[in-house]
């Protein structure tokens, strides 16, 4: 690089605009996608790892994914190279490849390959990437606008990590906006700059979330206002609306945004919401959609939704597609809208959707001959008969007659199902009666037989009792609870995850099935447990192994402030996390500060006052009826002590642990039952002693004297081998700010 070409860069980079001297340079100056690069998201850590492997950004303009590339070039110890795919080829890739070669064999260094527009790329030069990019080669970083699964190669794509940008949102514009004028060697922080409130709601509304669009708005802005004799530059609303004054909307005539905006309008005026349709029939039109187009849709619509329940529906569209021909734009509106209007506002009916069950029925079925009083009379009436038996309608009344017009194989079948919208409301009676006349005729012979009715058989007992049995087994038990509390906890790909009791493993492991782009922390009561954790998760790629934390709940926060001081977790989850714990309501409020502001709580927690009581599994005449009654006194006893957690709360108690702490909890509870095959290990487990916490025979003890308890013993014996019903109560937690 020789001084002049040096000078060239300064210029350039100090002449550039305002959007691309405002680049951020570190993940701390990067606004917005939090989603994907907020504290604890994979890409984040990958990016500080210096670990990344090939990655497409997908998104609108203006939302940081050439941005991205920029930081991790500046963060990353791999050599970086960057080209762009319209002004590139095939020539430029090759260099790029041997230049990765060559850092590659002479200093063992990886090369990061950033392709801006990758989209832009013929099938030609993507195929000349691929091979590279699937030896390892080169990391691809792609950046596209364009969703990569039509316009990328599908080779690339299943080779890479995908990340979609969203347009960025209010607060994240006004974040820009404040970073522009505060900034002294990139933005305006050197000149006296002050800018209205209502000129700010102007620029970031008009934005639309692109902040590239956002910083050239006020750029022009404050280089077109001329300062006051005190040096200030005030940019009013007047100013901020000369500056930026047409929404730039999002639309690719070949793209998803039209694809997507095409198909929101059509679902609207399907679901009779003329609002709706209005609105997505501006944002087309404001963004230069052909008309024909819409009308052609809408005439679709017209006999695909609105069909025979208003009939006319057809004739109104074609109607208003001729006018518009006829008028053109911009009146040709009026008629655009008023099809948008009648079609969104007419009754509904799919009913011509039978003509599709009868196109399966002709692929399906075998070809059945045309029946004999259908066929054509003039030519074979003679000699085979053809025509013969054949009623007129016309000659009876109403000029309708009882006869069969289907092969004899499809006799009795019905393709078309009137709705009771509409003008296809009044005919709907007709149909039915017709086709009950019909169904008369053919009974009565004259059209055929109608078919067997279908076999039964009965339930086989043996195979019903084998199913409860393996159904009830405590595995598929736990995977009901398991995929209950995920469905509630509704993760994303991006969430960052808090397992409050991952020792099993059983929600850890599906956490992270779930959150590829996200994070999971397990939290352990024990080292048996993280080391058992440990061993499971070592043989995963270092980025993808859940952080183990070693703590009990009420030491969680120190112990998250050692590994994850920054981080906010989107879900906190957990199976019988608050069981063992003596001060639930301060758990609560300790997980109110590590939950994200939009994040939730969800638990599923067994409530052991509902629990199942084991003298309801006995018989009461094996007992004497005095020594029953005592044994309900002791087993219900141990359920109100107020110095056991694990057995001495219920829903309401959970209730109060979270709305103490401010939060809005919503519980439900599940009962649950199962067969539970009694054996001689579980009941001598119940009347067995332990120094680590008291047993079923060590609450007995208090009431019982040791004769009653040898009796009690004896007839919890006559169930083994005997299987029993076996009933508990799960509570679904769900609790957010």
């Amino acid at each position: 690089m020789d001084l002049f070409h040096q000078h060239r860069l300064e210029v350039t980079e100090t002449e550039a605009p305002l959007a691309a001297r405002m680049r951020p340079r570190t993940l701390d100056e990067f606004v917005g996608q939090d989603a994907i690069v907020g504290p604890g998201r994979l890409l984040r850590r990958a990016i500080q790892a210096d670990q990344l492997s090939s990655l497409i950004f997908y998104g609108p303009p203006g939302t940081g994914k050439t941005t991205l590339a920029r930081i991790i070039a500046n963060t990353t110890q791999a050599h970086f190279i960057a080209i762009n795919a319209v002004l590139s080829g095939v020539k430029e890739i090759r260099d790029a490849i041997a230049t990765a070669q060559e850092k590659r064999g002479m200093y063992g260094q990886r090369t990061i390959l950033f392709v801006d527009e990758v989209h832009r790329f013929n099938k030609a030069q993507q195929d000349a990437l691929l091979p590279w990019v699937e030896n390892g080669t080169v990391i691809l970083i792609g950046a596209t606008t364009e969703n990569p699964y039509f316009e990328v190669n599908k080779a690339l794509v299943s080779r890479s990590r995908l990340f979609q940008l969203k347009p960025l949102d209010e607060t994240d514009l006004r974040q820009v906006i404040q970073q522009a004028l505060q900034d002294g060697d990139r933005g305006y922080g050197k000149l006296d700059v002050h800018i209205d409130e209502a000129a700010i709601d102007h620029l970031v509304n008009v934005a639309n979330g692109d902040a590239r669009a956002l910083l050239n708005a006020l750029e022009l802005a404050v280089e077109t206002t001329r300062p006051d004799p005190t040096g200030r530059r005030h940019i009013t609303l007047a100013v901020a609306e000369e500056s930026i004054q047409r929404r730039a909307v999002l639309y690719d005539k070949e793209g998803d945004a039209h694809f997507d905006t095409i198909s929101a309008f059509i679902k609207s005026v399907r679901g009779s919401d003329p609002d709706a349709a209005l609105y997505w029939l501006a944002r087309m039109v404001y963004a230069g959609e052909d008309p024909r187009f819409i009308f052609r849709r809408l005439l679709i619509l017209a006999g695909e939704d609105v069909g025979m329940a208003d009939p006319n529906a057809i004739a109104v569209v074609n109607a208003c597609a001729e006018a518009f021909d006829r008028v053109g734009l911009p009146e040709g509106r009026y008629p655009l809208a008023h099809a948008t209007l009648y079609l969104a506002t007419a009754p509904k009916s799919n009913s011509v959707m039978g003509f599709f069950d009868a196109l399966a029925a002709v692929e399906q079925e075998r070809e059945g001959d045309v029946p004999n009083p259908l066929k054509d009379a003039n030519r074979d009436k003679k000699g085979f008969g053809h025509g013969a038996g054949y009623l007129y309608p016309h000659a009876y009344r109403d000029h309708w007659v009882a006869q069969q017009y289907l092969p004899a194989s499809l006799q009795g079948q019905m393709f078309y199902q009137p709705s009771d919208q509409g003008f296809e409301a009044a005919i709907q009676t007709q149909v039915a009666r017709r086709r009950e006349a019909q169904l008369a005729a053919l009974v009565e012979g004259t059209g055929g037989a109608l078919p067997d009715a279908l076999t039964f058989g009965p339930v086989d007992s043996v195979q019903e009792r084998w199913l409860q049995r393996t159904l009830g087994q405590a595995g598929d038990r736990l995977a009901a609870t398991r995929d209950r509390l995920f469905a509630l906890a509704n993760l994303q790909r991006h969430h960052v995850v808090l397992d409050l009791n991952a020792g099993s493993g059983l929600l850890t492991w599906e956490a992270l099935r779930q959150v590829p782009e996200g994070s999971v922390v397990a939290c352990v009561y024990g080292k048996t447990d993280a080391d058992a954790l440990w061993q499971q998760a070592s043989p995963l790629p270092e980025l993808a192994r859940p952080r183990i934390v070693e703590t009990a709940l009420s030491a969680l926060s120190t112990a998250l402030s050692a590994q994850t001081a920054d981080w906010r977790f989107d879900r906190i989850i957990g199976r019988n996390a608050l069981l063992r714990e003596v001060d639930k309501q301060a758990i609560g409020r300790s997980l109110l500060d590590w939950l994200h502001p939009t994040g939730t709580i969800t638990l599923a927690e067994s409530m052991p006052r509902r629990a199942q009581r084991l003298y309801k599994l006995l018989d009461p005449s094996w007992l004497s009826s005095r020594l029953y009654q005592k044994l309900v006194e002791s087993e219900e006893a141990i359920y109100d002590q107020s110095t056991d957690p694990m057995v001495n709360w219920d829903e309401h108690d959970l209730q109060q642990v979270f709305t103490a702490a401010g939060m809005t909890v919503d519980i439900q509870l599940e009962p649950m039952s199962a067969d539970l095959l009694m054996t001689a290990a579980v009941i001598d487990r119940w009347f067995a002693t332990t120094p680590d916490r008291p047993t079923y025979v060590t609450h007995l003890a208090q009431q019982l004297s040791k004769p009653e308890i040898a009796k009690v013993h004896a007839a919890f014996s006559r169930l083994i081998n005997q299987t029993v019903v076996w009933n508990s109560v799960i509570a679904f937690v769900q609790a957010h700010r």
